[in-house]
Parts: C-alpha cells; structure tokens; sequence
C-alpha cells in the first residue's frame, strides 16, 4: 500500500482562497450550489488578506503553510494566482516569516486548462512548492455521467441548448503532463448514487492512466436511495478481488480500503472532531473569512453563511470559539458513539450545519451511515482476503514490515 499521508500532516495550517466561484463545469454533484461568474477575487483583495494574516504570526503559529486555492476553478484566475503567490513568497522573505521555506500551494481542478502556457509557466515557477490534483473520475463512462461542462444560456431567440456534453477527453489528454510532472500525485473521485456501477471499472481505469494513488469518497449530502448500500458493498468487493487477484495492491492504493475503519470507538482516542473546520481559515472575494469553504454561501443550499470575520477587522473569536470545541461526542448521536463499526465514518462539518434542524454547527448529519457500514463490510472481505493470500505465499510478514501506514479516508 502507498503512504497517503499528507505533507506536514498535523503541524499546517490550511489557508484558502477562494479566487472564482465560476467553473467551466456543472458537475451534477458538486456541493458548489451558487456558482457564477461574478464574485471573482480582486488583487487588492487578496493582497489585503495576505497582509493580514503574515503581520499577526502570533495567532498563527502552525509549524508550515498549505495555501490553498479553489474555485469553481482555480486556474480560471491563474494569472491572480501567480501574482499571489509571488507576494507571499516576497513577504514570507521580507518579514523572516516562520513559514518562509515550509510551504506549499495546493490546488484541486478540474483539469481542463492544465497545459495551457499560463498555467504551466506558473507550474514551472512554483514546482518545487506545489501539490495538484487534478479531478478524474474513473472511465468515460462514469466521468461523463457527472463531470459535465455547463450549457450556455439560451440566445434571444430562445433557441434550444445543445445536448449535455461530458468533459472526460478534455481532462484524460492532460493526465501524462501531470503525472509527468507530479509522479506520486492521486486523483479524487466522488461517488453519487447514479455511478455506484461503475467503480470497479473506473479504479482500474484510473490504474491504467498510471495513476497510482485513487482517494476516492462518497457525498455526503443526503442523495441515497434505497439498496445503494447493498450495491456499493458489491462493487467495492469486485474490486478487492481485481486487486488482490492481480496483485495491484503491491503499486496502487485506493483510500476505500484501510485497516482503520470499521471498529467500536476508543473513547480515549476517537475523540476528535474529523475535519479542520475552524483550524483552517478560508477568504472570499469580499473579503469575508470563514472557518472553513463549506461555510460560504455558494457551499449552502439551505443556510446562510457563517462569517467569522473579515480582512478589515480580523476574525471574531467569539465566533470561532464553537468550532475550536468541536469533536465526535458533542455533535454524534448516541448511534454513533455506540456503533460497533464507528471508526473512519466520516462527516463534513459544513454539511452537517447545511442539514441541521437548527443553525448549530453540532447535530452530525448521518446520511452515508448505511454507504459506510457497507464499505466497512467489503473492507473486512479485502484485507481477509489478502492476508490468506499472504499467508498461502509465506509473504505477509515481510508486507506488514514494508508498507507505510495510510489514511482511513480522504475528505
């Protein structure tokens, strides 16, 4: 199994710009519901923010850096982006800043304008400090079915929109210069209900691409229909014996299967909240701060944005503070503390405030509960499986002894 450990794990602080809440995609699941092409980050803006936060290195005291830039897309505001980036090295530098050298830029896209020259020189510049992951979702098929590119408006005639058009060709010609250029990168794949069919076959295709490492989650949001947990159980167990039986796992991991889920919580251990909502700080482009992305309004379907601050007067620690108390037991029903297979059932903290009866951030919303028991289950199938072939080989000591340790999930 690869190591899908993060850089600095546990010692960063994630700092987020959001720089366009436009996307040349209308990804038929993304949480994203109030994308446009309006609220684009201003340089005056970002620089502010940037001013901020390196001139208060007291309140910021993680040991390294990852700044993060999402959209919509990201690399729509390359240009924006290259002229952040170049201040906060020039700055981190001029005030002996302790994150100068422990760094990095971090960027999630969809793909689709990877190899323009804009985006490459900014590659070129940065590699040494950059983590990508580009958005691929398994086999045309399944990537079409979701990663769809957005329709433009009707003319005034009202003339009829062309059909829906997938975006997987234009993605797939980039994935050699990426991988190329970022050798151990991994891929992060979403599964709705519509493509639970396809996961097997889109692991494996993912495989073929030489990518090597697939994180790999279901939504969160509350889309589940009945029987998908029984079908979702099939195919990740079609794809344990893929695995197994060709003995992919010695070169390729897929974050689905970890030996750290699906066992009764410690309560010594297991205590903690499972994402870094209000460790992380994320800016708009009207300079609002939030604890987290998914706190911003285009994130929220039925709530509205939870704003701890701004970059003219700083963040406001009394809304903070419920964030920096959070952990499994003050926002988990009893269900869940007691589940006998609890540990690496995940959540999200912003959609947990999203679907709550109320406006709290601590009623955990339980909508994947029957997707992960069931991944649990083919789980236990994978690694019984792979141990008696180990065993059947006299290898499994010397697998135990060399493979790294990974994640129990990807968010």
């Amino acid at each position: 199994m690869r190591n899908t450990t993060s850089w600095q794990s546990g010692r960063t602080k994630n700092i987020t710009f959001i720089v366009t809440k436009d996307c040349q995609l209308a990804c038929k699941y993304c949480y994203l519901v109030g994308k446009n092409i309006k609220e684009r980050m201003s340089w005056e803006t970002a620089k502010e923010f940037i001013d901020f936060v390196l001139v208060h290195e007291d309140e910021f005291r993680e040991e390294s850096v990852v700044w993060d830039f999402i959209g919509g897309e990201p690399f729509l505001e390359v240009a924006l982006i290259d002229q952040i980036c170049d201040y906060l090295k020039l700055r981190m530098y001029e005030l002996n800043h302790h994150w100068f050298n422990s760094y990095r830029f971090s960027f999630s896209t969809n793909g689709i304008n990877y190899h323009t020259p804009e985006v490459q020189r900014f590659i070129e510049k940065n590699h040494s400090h950059l983590s990508i992951g580009i958005t691929i979702d398994g086999t045309r098929r399944k990537h079409d079915l979701n990663r769809v590119w957005k329709q433009p408006k009707a003319d005034e005639n009202g003339l009829t929109m062309p059909s829906e058009r997938g975006s997987y060709d234009d993605v797939v010609r980039n994935i050699p210069l990426w991988l190329k250029q970022f050798p151990n990168a991994g891929t992060k794949v979403t599964i709705s209900s519509a493509d639970i069919p396809y996961i097997t076959e889109s692991v494996l295709h993912l495989y073929s691409l030489g990518i090597r490492q697939v994180n790999i989650n279901v939504v969160f949001e509350d889309v589940w229909q009945e029987g998908d947990d029984l079908r979702f159980e099939e195919q990740l167990m079609q794809l344990a014996d893929e695995i197994i039986d060709r003995g992919l796992y010695q070169d390729y991991a897929c974050s689905f299967f970890s030996e750290n889920i699906g066992k009764p919580l410690d309560p010594e251990r297991d205590n903690q909240n499972w994402c870094g909502a209000g460790r992380m700080l994320s800016v708009d482009a009207a300079g609002n701060l939030y604890p987290c992305t998914r706190f911003a309004q285009y994130s929220l379907r039925n709530k509205k944005a939870l704003v701890i601050g701004n970059i003219k007067n700083g963040i406001n620690q009394n809304l903070l503070r419920p964030f920096l108390t959070l952990d499994r037991t003050t926002q988990s029903p009893q269900k869940c503390i007691d589940c006998e297979v609890a540990s690496g059932c995940a959540w999200c903290q912003g959609e947990n405030y999203d679907a709550a009866q109320t406006n709290t951030i601590y009623e955990r919303s339980t909508a994947i509960c029957l997707m992960h028991k069931a991944r649990v289950r083919a789980n236990n199938y994978y690694w019984n499986k792979l141990f008696r072939k180990l065993e059947l080989e006299g290898r499994r000591k010397e697998f135990e002894a060399n493979r790294p340790k990974s994640n129990p999930t990807i968010c």
